[in-house]
């Protein structure tokens, strides 16, 4: 007789407590294991959840413990080494478990809904759309003859069709009400007939790839550091194609959903494998078909932003992360996870490498690298014969500007136009004026539920809030004086488009930011806008500043650069050298010379010569001296708790429980409380206690019992508050 089985389901649940509940089996659910869906009631509802162990017996009484309604899954949705990787997650961001499980599935499989078939949802030419695409109309070059003419070899997915021909969806539109094309579902992902043979590799490149397949089956952690146009993807697209040669898979993460199209392209073209994308602009279902795709191995490839970092990989071979610096790996709410730190955590459990890419490493890496904990790659030469581009230094202490334009800077403008090449205006601040200010009394227009001025828009006519999303009206007059010298101060995206149309009024101008691009595929269409070839000026924000190919792009001027010279945040040089370099990169690639220019009122900022004259890597050694020895990350190990509520009081009160509930323990030092750098937000009340210790693992050591503390505190239910392990911003 078959021994009994333990009879006790222990289910990590998506609620804000740092538990697990205890449940019977549902009956029937003897083949029931760790990682499966299950559906169970939980208060007046019913919530799905993962089951995590199977115990014996339970502390909660036999009269009160509930039985489960029902095992959603046939197999296990997390396997053993990514519901481990979670685990692990869980307890070093000191989040919930539930939570942390909640934030990995895709939301699909986050309600108790059947899962959907294999495959994705694509195009295809219905009988009339065959018969219409073999007449002469609609007329040839047309976009709606494009679209027919794509379709004519076989049904194309959504992203096979943005990369071939971006905004294509419009004309889908009008198609589809023709009775030309349909949706139709392909079980399979599709696959280029041919894959494309990518170019000779140089010696760098060789040597890398050499290094990091040599390590293929083991853990061992590299940094790919690589200047702007150096061939990076190329690296990673020849290693894709050996762990795929040997019946693995490979996970590309990049940092932002714009560059996902572009780079999805060209894997499948290089490639000839399916691969899946997941990032947060698909849809649910979209999003799921790709995950169990991964799941299931059919998926060679898994390219995506931040979350899809926890996609299953039955049969690893490698890890890639993107311009690894970039700060969108961090989650800035919720479960506040580190995509690049969590697949170094993955990388081991799977035991394959892990390849950090970038041309301004963070310093958290080049920390590690100096420890020999991970290994170096370096690319020095620009692809082909693309020369790295001349940077110059605009002194704004003499001259007089034109919407924060130099003259310099639109001579240059205007002889990059001339020539035929492009040009790109850099300004990380969207919208037409960062302040709206009466010029008689001094009233500028602040948020009133925020401590900071709202932007001004011009299309249409608004102010903004960048920071909580409230908006208002402009108003005529000013609301204190009632004068009508009303004036923008300072320059956004949109006042330099505007300014650029009425200096270069027969050049194409396309503006690039959060407002030009919500639309799905704005961004490639706008980018197809201005061509490959013609010339034009792009106007915009840190969207443009790694990873689109621009090879007409022989002029970049720089706005805005003292704000990052002169900031509260200790990561500001940082992140200054890495904007300013990477930017600077997009200028002059495919053999044609490219200059940059940089406007200042503080050309002998010991940062910027630093920058100048040594490029990133002599600015990062500096910076990486300072931190030694003001004892800040990578020299420290930081965890921020934050607090807020309508009024200040609470937060105080909370804030300094917490610290007295703190004590002194050895090698962690507590400081604060003290206001946020922005006090109030979204009309809340913000403070934030830092604590910081030399060795991460003394951090850890208090956290677990400290935050236990605080949960049982009543001052902590009078206010909203969270902790951020490793945080990149102290806002």
């Amino acid at each position: 007789m078959p021994a009994a089985l333990p009879p006790i389901l222990r289910i990590a649940l998506p609620v804000p407590l740092p538990q697990l509940f205890d449940y019977r089996r549902p009956a029937g659910g003897e083949a029931i294991v760790a990682g499966m869906r299950v559906l169970v009631p939980f208060g007046r509802g019913r919530r799905v959840g993962v089951v995590v162990d199977i115990a014996d017996r339970s502390e909660v009484p036999a009269g009160r413990l509930k039985s489960a309604l029902a095992c959603l899954d046939e197999r296990p949705t997390l396997d053993a080494e990514l519901l481990a990787s979670l685990q692990w997650a869980a307890r070093y961001y000191q989040h919930p478990l539930g939570e942390a499980l909640e934030t990995a599935l895709p939301a699909t499989l986050r309600e108790a809904r059947p899962l959907p078939p294999p495959g994705q949802r694509a195009l295809a030419l219905t009988a009339a759309g065959r018969a219409a695409q073999a007449q002469p109309a609609p007329r040839a070059g047309t976009r709606l003859r494009r679209l027919l003419d794509l379709l004519h070899d076989g049904p194309r997915t959504a992203a096979e069709l943005t990369g071939s021909l971006p905004g294509w969806r419009e004309s889908a539109g009008v198609l589809r009400a023709r009775g030309l094309v349909a949706e139709c579902f392909l079980a399979d992902s599709p696959v280029p007939r041919i894959a494309i043979e990518g170019p000779p590799q140089t010696a760098e490149q060789q040597a890398a790839i050499g290094s990091v397949a040599a390590a293929f089956g083991q853990y061992r952690p590299f940094l790919l550091e690589g200047v702007t146009g150096s061939g990076k993807t190329e690296v990673y697209l020849e290693l894709a194609r050996r762990a795929l040669a040997l019946g693995r898979q490979v996970l590309v993460l990049v940092p932002e959903i714009g560059l996902t199209p572009q780079t999805l392209r060209r894997f499948r073209e290089r490639l000839g494998v399916p691969v899946a994308a997941l990032h947060s602009g698909l849809a649910d279902g979209e999003r799921v078909r790709a995950w169990l795709a991964a799941a299931r191995g059919e998926a060679g490839v898994v390219l995506g932003t931040r979350s899809a970092v926890f996609t299953p990989l039955p049969r690893a071979g490698l890890i890639v992360v993107d311009e690894e610096h970039d700060a969108s790996y961090k989650q800035q709410d919720g479960f506040r996870y580190h995509a690049r730190d969590l697949a170094l955590v993955r990388a081991r459990a799977l035991g394959v490498p892990v390849l950090l890419g970038s041309a301004t490493p963070s310093l958290e890496t080049l920390a590690n690298v100096a420890a020999g904990r991970y290994a170096r790659l370096r690319l020095t030469a620009r692809a082909g014969a693309a020369r790295p581009p001349a940077v110059r230094i605009v002194d704004l202490r003499r001259g007089r500007l034109s919407h924060g334009l130099s003259g310099e800077l639109v001579a240059a403008l205007g002889d990059c136009l001339g020539r035929g090449e492009q040009a790109l205006v850099f300004r990380n601040r969207r919208g037409f004026a960062p302040v709206l200010l009466c010029h008689d009394c001094g009233w500028h227009a602040d948020c009133p539920r925020c401590d900071k001025p709202m932007t001004l828009h011009r299309r249409p006519p608004h102010l903004a809030c960048h920071h909580c999303g409230a908006q208002q009206a402009v108003p005529v007059a000013c609301p204190l004086c009632a004068s009508l010298a009303l004036q923008a101060q300072g320059q956004g995206t949109e006042r330099l488009e505007e300014a650029l149309l009425t200096l270069f009024p027969s050049a194409e101008v396309v503006r690039i930011d959060r407002e030009t691009t919500r639309r799905k595929d704005a961004l490639e269409s706008l980018l197809a806008r201005v061509g490959p070839e013609a010339p034009g000026i792009y106007v915009g924000t840190q969207m443009l500043a790694k990873g689109h190919d621009l090879p007409n792009l022989t002029l970049v001027g720089l706005l805005g650069v003292d704000e990052g010279l002169f900031s509260v945040d200790f990561r500001a040089a940082e992140r200054l050298g890495q904007l300013v370099t990477q930017v600077a990169g997009r200028a002059g690639r495919a053999g044609k010379t490219g200059t940059v220019l940089l406007q200042t009122h503080h050309p002998d900022h010991p940062l910027l010569q630093t920058l100048l004259h040594g490029g990133y890597t002599a600015l990062a050694e500096r910076l990486l001296a300072e931190r030694r020895e003001t004892e800040l990350p990578p020299y420290a190990h930081l965890a921020l708790l934050r607090a807020e509520a309508s009024d200040a009081a609470p937060v105080q009160t909370f804030l300094t429980a917490a610290q007295a509930r703190f004590g002194e323990p050895a090698g962690v030092l507590a400081l604060g409380p003290l206001p946020a750098p922005m006090p109030r937000r979204a009309g809340l009340h913000r403070g934030q206690l830092l604590l910081s210790a030399r060795e991460r693992s003394a951090l850890q050591a208090v956290l677990g019992d400290w935050l236990a503390q605080l949960r049982a505190l009543p001052e902590a239910r009078r206010v909203r508050w969270s902790i951020d392990v490793d945080p990149i911003d102290l806002y």
